[in-house]
């Protein structure tokens, strides 16, 4: 009986890289290193030590080589240290020549982040169609897949992190913010003031987009709408608009489209 593959699937953001072990079937548990400190000796030793997780989160040694190495990347500069640690490894980079599951309806596909790509093929393949996943990252993208499961395009706007550290850079007396759900949408103090300035005011953002979005195409129809990316939570905890949230989902799309192409 063949054995199911494996892959390691990375996603490397200007932010954070994010990285999993997976099978065909499932993704195991992520972990994520700042993207700076990425690079072919972390790569190496991630896969010489071969660690993935189990239903229930306890880790266990793969017992076979992987099979193939599955990226998505938008910082250029660090791909060159996946090929230094890949070796004899298959290498998969996620872009628009690959089988995704769902057609491309865009100008200029070469143009489209990998990491878009990868949600769009997972939210098809997990949720269904049409619709829209809300991605926060050091930017928020917005990406739609359509009515006919092609991905025609989206929104991208400043990140959360983004923002707030703007205004701590650029003022004299305001402070680095660590973000979380304010008490209430009065403060009463200026730490309590930037964050319901942040979260309130970033959930406004984001809802905004997404009504304009739907009612510029999708008018009286239902839409999955799935968030992910590290303020998805925060985010997505009052925001009505918002029916997922899936911390890995850029992940999952990389399992997904190494299962189309392998």
């Amino acid at each position: 009986m063949r054995r199911a593959s494996k892959y390691l699937l990375i996603d490397i953001s200007n932010s954070f890289a994010k990285l999993a072990f997976a099978s065909s079937a499932r993704t195991g548990r992520s972990q994520r290193i700042a993207t700076e400190k990425f690079n072919s000796t972390f790569l190496r030793d991630i896969i010489k030590r071969g660690l993935s997780a189990d239903s229930q989160g306890r880790s266990r040694r793969l017992a076979n080589k992987i099979d193939i190495i599955v990226v998505a990347s938008v910082v250029p500069r660090k791909n060159r240290e996946v090929r230094k640690a890949a070796g004899k490894s298959k290498l998969l980079w996620l872009g628009p020549q690959l089988k995704l599951g769902v057609g491309i309806d865009y100008p200029d596909p070469s143009s489209i982040g990998a990491d878009r790509l990868a949600n769009a093929a997972a939210v098809a393949a997990l949720y269904g169609w049409p619709a829209i996943v809300v991605d926060f990252g050091t930017a928020v993208t917005f990406d739609i897949v359509s009515e006919e499961k092609n991905y025609i395009g989206g929104v991208i706007a400043p990140g959360l992190e983004a923002m707030t550290n703007f205004l701590y850079q650029r003022t004299a007396l305001l402070p680095k913010l660590s973000l979380r759900e304010p008490r209430r949408a009065i403060g009463r103090s200026t730490i309590e003031a930037m964050q319901a300035g942040a979260i309130l005011g970033y959930r406004g953002l984001v809802g905004e987009i997404i009504a304009r979005i739907k009612a510029e195409r999708f008018r009286d129809r239902n839409v999955h709408v799935v968030a992910t990316g590290g303020y998805a939570a925060l985010i997505a905890a009052k925001l009505a608009e918002i029916n997922i949230v899936h911390p890995d989902l850029t992940l999952e799309g990389l399992r997904i489209v190494a299962n189309l192409n392998s």
